[in-house]
């Protein structure tokens, strides 16, 4: 089923909208290799109906409690230059122009159906829920970040600016929303409809539907259907997806199947850790100890030449004053000797 956001009490039943539009699969089965969570949610983005009015991203910004931006939503400045996630921006509009008209793309987690962050975490920060959503626990983080390696999408970011207690961040697809019954914040600003909140096997016959019933102005794709596995975000659009930024380069193989040899090597690592730990220990131990060593030798040499000369220093200064005592004493011996002469010729 899907839900838009005026039909969420309704539960609308996408089949049957499907089935009265008259319409046929654009694509073959799936070849996706997951089989888990088989009603799954996600969302389904017709950027084909997105104005750019970003109330989608005031809306994250206020359930997720975030800090204000700069500039106000209403500010369309903000959209003369690509923008990229933030510690404080899980969901962003971007506007590119094909034909001289402007599109407009909100791109965020597109929680993948098997999630590259989740297939490379070795602590399981990262979990695939039932519900679809992709969520982080940041109790059992190492921040190590290699989910933001992972991720083709670019979406998880780091809290740099926060000293004490950094946390990667990025779109929950509003879990703790959906738990309450509620939609995601985004899709229930959405003014247009172009977000619709639902079951993905549904949101993918509504996205058909649309294809086969208006061909001349949907790309005869759904980007997400198959990418990476599939994904949790479903997209539509009316030109060429690599023309608005998305990339179409990642092919239909999930993310476990390609980083199985990394993570194979992840065990090993970890029981390998402590004793590396330990050899740099005590190499370091080692290293200290030949540095004092080293200090005290050299501390000794240092000394020993400061002694050595200051003892060429004093003789030299003993034998000046040995001199200059025997100089006078020739001088008081002169002046005695013609003391007494002067004596005798008087």
């Amino acid at each position: 089923m899907s839900i838009s956001r005026r039909k969420f009490l309704g539960w609308m039943g996408a089949a049957g909208l499907a089935g009265s539009l008259g319409a046929e699969p654009a694509h073959g089965a799936s070849t996706r290799e997951f089989t888990g969570h088989p009603d799954s949610y996600g969302v389904l983005h017709d950027i084909t109906r997105c104005v750019g009015c970003r109330s989608c991203e005031e809306a994250c910004n206020t359930v997720n409690e975030l800090p204000k931006p700069t500039k106000p939503y209403t500010d369309e400045s903000v959209l003369d230059k690509k923008r990229k996630f933030t510690a404080t921006e899980y969901t962003i509009v971007n506007k590119s122009v094909q034909n001289g008209s402007p599109i407009f793309l909100k791109t965020q987690c597109n929680h993948c159906l098997e999630p590259a962050c989740a297939s490379v975490c070795f602590v399981n920060a990262f979990q695939k829920l039932p519900n679809g959503a992709v969520v982080y626990d940041a109790s059992v983080c190492v921040g190590c970040r290699y989910c933001m390696v992972a991720c083709p999408f670019e979406v998880p970011t780091y809290e740099y600016e926060d000293p004490y207690t950094p946390e990667v961040v990025k779109c929950t697809l509003c879990a703790p929303r959906l738990e309450k019954g509620l939609l995601p914040g985004c899709v229930e600003s959405c003014p247009t409809e172009s977000l619709i909140f639902g079951k993905r096997d549904d949101l993918l016959k509504i996205a058909r539907a649309r294809i086969e019933k208006y061909p001349e102005r949907y790309v005869d794709h759904i980007y997400g259907e198959h990418e990476m596995g599939g994904t949790s975000w479903l997209y539509l659009s009316g030109v060429p997806f690599k023309d608005i930024g998305m990339r179409e380069d990642l092919g239909n193989t999930p993310a476990p199947a390609l980083t199985s040899g990394a993570l194979h090597v992840i065990p090993m690592v970890v029981a390998l850790w402590p004793v590396f730990l330990a050899g740099m220990y005590g190499m370091a131990k080692r290293r200290d100890k030949v540095a004092a060593e080293e200090k005290t030798k050299a501390i000794a040499i240092a000394v020993e030449q400061t002694e050595n000369k200051a003892a060429e220093t004093l003789a030299r200064a003993m034998d000046k004053a040995k001199k200059e005592k025997e100089n006078i004493l020739k001088r008081v011996e002169r002046a005695k000797e013609k003391a007494a002469k002067s004596k005798e010729d008087s």
